[in-house]
C-alpha cells in the first residue's frame, strides 16, 4: 500500500514498538506480574487469541498462514502446533527477535518463519488463512480497509482481523491521547464503527471475490477489540 498516511503511521508504529514499548510489551506477553490495568489488557488479548483460534480449523496441516503483525509470536506458535506453515511478520526487529527466542525448542507439528517487515508486502505470497490481531488498530478506516482488501486478494479461505470499535470509552481515550506530547505517547488507536468498516469492505469486495462474515467483540477492562472475518464469496 502506497498511501502516504499508511506509510507515515507505519513508521511511527515501528519506532514505538521497537524502542519505547518493547520492554513493556515483553512483560505484558509473558506470565510476569503486571498492574491491574495491564492485567485486563492481558486477559482481553488472551480471550481474543482464543476466539481467533476457535474460528480457524483445528487441523491446519499443510496450510500456509500469515500472522500479520505477529508481535511476540504467541498466536503464530499456536497455529504451527495445528500443523500450519506460518509466516509471522512484524515491523519491530526487537519483538520479532523475542518471538523467535520464545519459540525455540517448542515442539511444533508445523513451522514458523519469523520475518521483519511490512505485513502487506506482496512478495510474501499467497495464504490459505491470514490473521491480523490488533495490528491494524492504529490506522485510519480508509487505510485499514485498503490493507484488508489487499490481504484478502492473497487469501484463499479466510482472513481474520481486529479493529477498535467506536465506543464512548475508546473515543475518550483517543481524544486524551491526542493531547499528550508527541514524544510521550503511543501511536493513537483509531476507533472505527462496525458499520463503517463493513461498508468499506463490502463496497470493495467484488473485485477480489470476498465478503465480510462473522464478527465478535472482546471487552476486558481497558482492552476493547472487535474481530471480523472476511471469507471467499
Amino acid at each position: 500500500m502506497d498511501s502516504a498516511t499508511y506509510i507515515e503511521r507505519r513508521g511511527k508504529i515501528e519506532a514505538y514498538f521497537d524502542r519505547t514499548a518493547a520492554e513493556a510489551w515483553k512483560r505484558l506477553t509473558s506470565d510476569a506480574p503486571v498492574g491491574r490495568v495491564r492485567a485486563t489488557v492481558r486477559a482481553g488479548r488472551d480471550r481474543m487469541r482464543g476466539t481467533i483460534l476457535d474460528w480457524l480449523p483445528r487441523d491446519l496441516d499443510g496450510r500456509r498462514v500469515l500472522d500479520a503483525g505477529c508481535g511476540t509470536g504467541a498466536l503464530a506458535v499456536e497455529l504451527a502446533r495445528r500443523g500450519a506453515h506460518v509466516v509471522a511478520i512484524d515491523l519491530s526487529p526487537t519483538l520479532t527477535g523475542l518471538a523467535r527466542d520464545r519459540s525455540a525448542g517448542t515442539g511444533l507439528k508445523g513451522s514458523v518463519e519469523f520475518r521483519v517487515g511490512d505485513m502487506l508486502d506482496p512478495a510474501l505470497g499467497t495464504f490459505d488463512h491470514v490473521v491480523a490481531m490488533d495490528s491494524l488498530i492504529h490506522y485510519r478506516a480508509s487505510d485499514m480497509a485498503g490493507a484488508v482488501a489487499g490481504l484478502a486478494r492473497r487469501t484463499g479461505e479466510s482472513l481474520l482481523f481486529t479493529f477498535a470499535p467506536r465506543t464512548p470509552m475508546l473515543s475518550l481515550m483517543h481524544a486524551v491521547g491526542r493531547c499528550l506530547p508527541g514524544t510521550d505517547r503511543a501511536p493513537a488507536i483509531e476507533p472505527i464503527s462496525y458499520r463503517d468498516i463493513r461498508g468499506r469492505l463490502t463496497s470493495s469486495s467484488s473485485s477480489h471475490r470476498s465478503r465480510p462474515a462473522r464478527t465478535s467483540r472482546v471487552a476486558s477492562g481497558f482492552y476493547v477489540s472487535q474481530l471480523m472475518e472476511v471469507v471467499r464469496a
